[in-house]
């Protein structure tokens, strides 16, 4: 039976994430707060608001951009390392990829930080979001009427994956062979790298503000309606032509969702706190959180997916043990 450890932490959770085994949440009131056991120490890392935060990829640190123009790392004894700064400008996305690589977005510039050489990115507009490719310095950035791709390592100019509208969120498929992108319209668009094919996923009633990959990346799973939206990418064509699956539907807005490391299962964050916990093969359903009174704002596995960690807009959090 799943065990939940809840804390009053004042302040919107932007993310979360475990790093080095210790649940760690990043707040709107630019703190770090770190959970061990039943405790929550805070540290102040941002003199702003945190606006973005992102694991590194060997789960160590804690990496986090604020409206203070700084980027930081933040490891599980509460260090801060100050990894870039900006002055008098908003640091409005990070990103991490392999071997210990960083992103930032500032304005309508990207950086990127690898093997202690950074390269310079300008863009026409802001970015929308940034990710790494899995393997190599392959940069998404989202922005305006589609995608960028920048190849960090060299000085070849970007890729350009087009389509008309504003592009808020980026990610890569784990096999580094689809980009999807949230867009500020209700719906999502891919493109198949091998051929630039076009993925249109549309239909939902609201914005869509969280897209996880499933443990294998069969499935892309996504909030922004009354259930979990999970489209299909293991068919030749991914999800063109196939209908998504549903997972536990409800009156409520889905607002948050993360994907287990390990098995074909889902953690389901709603807009009235509530969290769920469901299987893909069986639409099992299993109640990790009762309904609160705001929104699930961030969700994430540890490791071995055996604790789950959760923020809301109002500033609670924790760390739920589903054993």
């Amino acid at each position: 039976m799943a065990t939940i450890r809840e804390f009053p932490f004042g302040a919107f959770v932007v993310e979360t994430a475990f790093i080095d085994g210790v649940a760690a949440f990043a707040l709107g009131d630019g703190t770090v707060r770190l959970v061990k056991d039943a405790a929550a120490e805070s540290f102040l890392v941002h003199s702003g608001a945190i606006l973005s935060a992102v694991p590194t990829l060997d789960g160590k640190l804690l990496v986090t951009g604020g409206d203070d123009g700084r980027v930081a790392a933040t490891d599980a004894k509460g260090e801060v390392k100050l990894l870039a700064e900006h002055p008098r400008k908003w640091v409005d996305h990070v990103a991490t990829g392999p071997n210990g690589a960083v992103a930032r977005a500032v304005g309508r510039q990207v950086f990127v930080t690898a093997g202690g050489n950074e390269k310079t990115f300008d863009l026409p507009r802001a970015a929308g979001g940034l990710a790494f490719a899995p393997k190599g310095l392959r940069l998404a950035v989202a922005r305006y009427d589609g995608v960028s791709l920048f190849f960090a390592g060299t000085d070849a100019p970007p890729v350009e994956l087009p389509w008309k509208g504003a592009h808020l969120t980026v990610i890569f498929s784990p096999d580094g062979r689809n980009v999807v992108t949230a867009m500020q319209e209700n719906a999502l668009h891919g493109w198949r790298l091998d051929d630039g094919k076009d993925m249109r996923m549309s239909g939902y009633p609201a914005k869509t503000r969280s897209l996880a990959w499933t443990a294998k990346g069969r499935f892309l799973a996504t909030s922004g309606a009354n259930a979990a939206i999970l489209w299909p990418f293991h068919f030749k064509d991914g999800p063109m032509g196939k209908q998504p699956v549903q997972l536990a539907p409800r009156e409520v807005l889905v607002s948050r969702v993360a994907a287990h490391p390990k098995r074909e299962t889902v953690a389901i964050g709603y807009q009235d706190g509530m969290i769920l916990l469901a299987d893909i093969a069986d639409a099992k359903e299993t109640l990790l959180r009762r309904p609160g009174e705001d929104p699930v704002s961030a969700l994430a596995f540890d490791a071995k997916g055996n604790r789950l960690a959760f923020g809301t807009e109002s500033g609670a959090g924790g760390v739920i043990d589903i054993g």
